[in-house]
């Protein structure tokens, strides 16, 4: 039987042979100059910079998706992966949080995926084995079981390799959620391909993969054009087609159904919109919705269903509750004095098209009702702001980065926290209250 220290240095022999293979097939390398983060105040600064770790949101299943790309690390010299990890020992505790669980601690309370992009992980750059076992077994089980599922994308022989070292150390369930893929188009059959962050030389790597591969499907693959929604759609359809087709109801029948739902029955759930529900069941409560007929969440007797349905609803709109325009002018709330931001929060939200604030403030009061109850359901403004921030407001073109999540979360705690002031003076004829 071949020993540990063997297959480690199988290992570092396979990585070496790959680069060389990955060089031969890619040419030159340009590393990679862009920041990712380009705010020099952040904590930890001088390991977001390079966009190792991206965090883009929900899938359409209530799921954070979270990314790591292994071309974005730099030279192992010019990174402490320390930094990258925090070590929690107790000469160290003054430190806090390092850098992967200062971005994970935010979000691996509830249901979360992640997406590997192992290409570009040279000698030159990769962690040490003795590093990632320790990696490993720093993160407990809140990180493990709160894990739903692990995509390695463009695995090779080092991985597997690495995954056979680690084999004594995981557990068959946990060893259940990875899974290997080898080109980029088979994420679609996974999650929200277009809510991924993929960086360029990743994206280069996968065409060359493609053309290399002998009697293989095209690079690019033509998808057929959408067919028009139905007349009873409610699910990736604007606010305004649902209003036109739906002419009583001011507010869209999914968001009534569920927030009356959880209101009843949710307030006082611990954890109310972190868990995710299954992938089958939402796609089946979606298309009994786009079909036009009735959903009832007590057959499903659990709140966690209609939560995720709610979610969902918001992230498949065509443009986010919050509206496109208001983008730029959330992630400059940062550069607003703090006395100051409920004020300016009240003029944004103000400045929404009708129909949208009537939508936003059912919401926001809603959530606000969630909040009030945080003792019970640990759900704090700052909590939910995590859930729902990506979800109501998005980019035009690309995904949300991890960087640009701070000021969107921070904008939605405020509107949570403080909807009685940021809510108070605009009230359109005709509104309906929760």
């Amino acid at each position: 039987m071949i020993s540990t220290a063997d297959l480690e240095q199988l290992a570092e022999i396979e990585i070496q042979r790959e680069e060389e293979e990955q060089q031969c097939l890619d040419g030159p390398q340009i590393h990679p100059t862009s920041n990712y983060c380009s705010d020099t105040s952040h904590p930890f600064y001088d390991v977001a910079r390079h966009g190792i770790i991206q965090v883009t949101g929900d899938d359409n299943y209530g799921r954070k998706l979270i990314i790591f790309s292994s071309c974005n690390l730099p030279p192992s010299h010019q990174l402490n992966h320390h930094r990258l990890l925090d070590r929690l020992k107790k000469r160290q505790t003054t430190w806090g949080h390092r850098y992967m669980k200062y971005t994970l601690d935010q979000y691996v309370e509830m249901d979360y995926i992640v997406v590997y992009f192992h290409y570009g992980l040279k000698s030159h750059n990769k962690p040490s084995l003795r590093w990632l076992r320790e990696a490993y077994n720093e993160f407990d089980r809140k990180y493990k079981k709160n894990l739903k599922a692990l995509y390695v994308v463009h695995p090779t022989n080092f991985i597997r390799i690495v995954w056979n070292i680690f084999k004594p150390l995981i557990s068959h369930k946990f060893g259940k959620k990875l899974t290997y893929v080898n080109y980029l188009a088979e994420l679609r059959e996974h999650l929200n391909y277009d809510q991924l962050i993929i960086p360029p030389d990743v994206l280069r790597h996968d065409e060359r993969l493609r053309a290399a591969q002998k009697g293989g499907p095209s690079p690019s693959v033509k998808t057929p054009p959408p067919r028009p929604p139905l007349p009873t759609q409610q699910f990736g359809v604007s606010l305004q087609y649902i209003r036109e087709k739906n002419k009583e109801a001011v507010i869209p029948p999914v968001i009534s159904q569920t927030v009356t739902y959880l209101k009843e029955r949710g307030l006082r759930t611990e954890g109310i919109f972190r868990r995710s529900a299954r992938v089958q069941l939402i796609k089946d409560i979606q298309k009994l919705y786009n079909l036009g007929k009735p959903v009832s969440f007590e057959q499903y007797g659990d709140v966690h269903v209609p939560a995720v349905i709610l979610k969902t609803f918001l992230r498949e709109l065509p443009e986010p509750l919050l509206t496109f325009p208001v983008y730029d002018q959330v992630q400059g709330i940062v550069r607003v004095e703090s006395s100051l931001r409920v004020t300016r929060c009240k003029e944004i939200v103000e400045s929404l098209p009708e129909h949208n604030f009537i939508v936003l403030k059912y919401l926001l009061s809603f959530l606000h009702m969630v909040s009030l109850e945080s003792i019970i359901n640990k759900m704090s403004p700052s909590n939910l702001a995590c859930v729902f921030g990506v979800n109501l407001l998005w980019p035009a073109q690309g995904s949300v980065s991890l960087h640009a999540l701070t000021p969107i979360n921070i904008f939605t705690e405020i509107l949570i926290e403080h909807y009685d002031n940021v809510f108070s003076s605009r009230c359109p004829p005709g509104q309906v209250m929760p």
